[in-house]
């Protein structure tokens, strides 16, 4: 049973598939946010897959945390190198991280069933976070030469 969910994962269309678009220039980053990536089509897998509620809430609850430990990592240097949109780049990962939890907590109530919801929201919020927030610290942070 093990190898067919590991067969089902594997074959399911990526979501996202990385491309040096989405690159910082910041090495730790950039392999963050490709972790983030990876969970995001493992999330996507599971739904498409029709995967049990249960397997949906460990893929999102490690979404999740991976999350939580990005932002901290970026939160970490913008301050270190006072990033001058800090603030509001800190509001926004609280923002991200509610609409998460808001998630998990649908999910364990099961007023969801790992619909698109899950995979739409993760999508825009990753991509759309990245693209349009994150890029704006990097000629900051390469100034103060963070690689």
């Amino acid at each position: 049973m093990a190898d067919q969910t590991s067969m089902d994962t594997r074959s399911a269309p990526r979501l996202v598939i990385w491309s040096d678009y989405y690159n910082v220039g910041i090495a730790r980053i950039d392999a963050q946010h490709r972790g983030l990536v990876d969970l995001l089509n493992e999330l996507n897998a599971a739904v498409v897959g029709g995967r049990e509620h249960s397997e949906l809430e460990r893929i999102l609850d490690g979404l999740a945390a991976a999350a939580v430990s990005h932002f901290a990592t970026e939160e970490g240097l913008l301050t270190k190198f006072a990033y001058p949109s800090y603030d509001q780049h800190k509001a926004e990962h609280a923002r991200l991280m509610a609409q998460v939890r808001l998630l998990q907590d649908k999910l364990r109530k099961k007023e969801t069933s790992g619909t698109p919801e899950l995979v739409a929201f993760g999508e825009r919020w990753l991509i759309g976070h990245i693209v349009y927030l994150d890029k704006k610290y990097t000629a900051h942070l390469h100034a103060a030469g963070v690689l």
